[in-house]
C-alpha cells in the first residue's frame, strides 16, 4: 500500500495544475467498438485489451463473450476499490487486505421485451466492502463516505449525467 505522503506527493502537481487552469482537470474518456457481424457481439477495445461482448446467457448468449451488465458491475468494483485505496492511502488508514463486490438484480423481459412495464436496467446495485483493518467504526465510517463521494462510477450511477446520441451513415457499397 502507498503511503499518505507518496499519494500527495505524486498529487500535489496535478492539483496545482487544475487550481491554476480548470481546464486542463477536464478530459474526454473514449470508447470505441465494432459491431460483430456473424454474431451478436461487439468488440471494445480497451487501454490493455480487446474485449468481445455479447448476449448474457438469459438472453439467448453462449456465455463466451463478456456481459456489458457484468462489465458495468466490475467497472463500478474497480473505481471503488481504487478510489477506496488512494482514501485509505490518503487518511493513513492501514489495511491488511480488502475485497470488494458489486450485484445487481436484472428483470430480462424488459430487455427481451416481454414486458413493456418490466424497466430495462438494473433494478439495484449492492457494493460491498470486506476490510481487514484495526481501523475503528468512525474511522471506517469516513473512510466509505470519502469512497463513495470521490469514486467516479458511483457518482455517475447514482447522479447520471445527460447522455447525447449521435449516427452517421456510410454508403452501402
Amino acid at each position: 500500500m502507498i503511503d499518505g505522503e507518496t499519494l500527495r506527493a505524486m498529487q500535489a502537481p496535478l492539483k496545482e495544475r487544475y487550481r491554476d487552469d480548470p481546464g486542463d482537470a477536464v478530459v474526454t474518456l473514449r470508447a470505441t467498438g465494432s459491431i460483430g457481424l456473424d454474431d451478436v457481439t461487439c468488440s471494445v477495445e480497451t487501454s490493455k485489451a480487446m474485449i468481445r461482448a455479447g448476449l448474457h446467457p438469459a438472453t439467448g448468449g453462449d456465455g463466451l463473450a463478456a456481459c456489458s451488465g457484468d462489465m458495468l458491475l466490475e467497472a463500478l468494483v474497480a473505481c471503488a476499490g481504487v478510489t477506496l485505496n488512494a482514501v485509505a492511502s490518503a487518511l493513513g488508514i492501514a489495511l491488511k487486505d480488502g475485497a470488494i463486490t458489486a450485484e445487481g438484480d436484472l428483470d430480462f423481459r424488459g430487455t427481451l421485451g416481454i414486458d413493456r412495464d418490466t424497466p430495462v436496467g438494473f433494478r439495484a446495485i449492492r457494493l460491498g466492502f470486506t476490510l481487514d483493518t484495526d481501523a475503528d467504526d468512525d474511522t471506517l465510517d469516513r473512510l466509505m463516505k470519502l469512497t463513495e463521494r470521490y469514486c467516479v462510477i458511483f457518482q455517475t450511477l447514482t447522479s447520471p449525467p445527460a447522455i447525447e446520441v449521435s449516427r452517421t451513415s456510410t454508403p452501402a457499397g
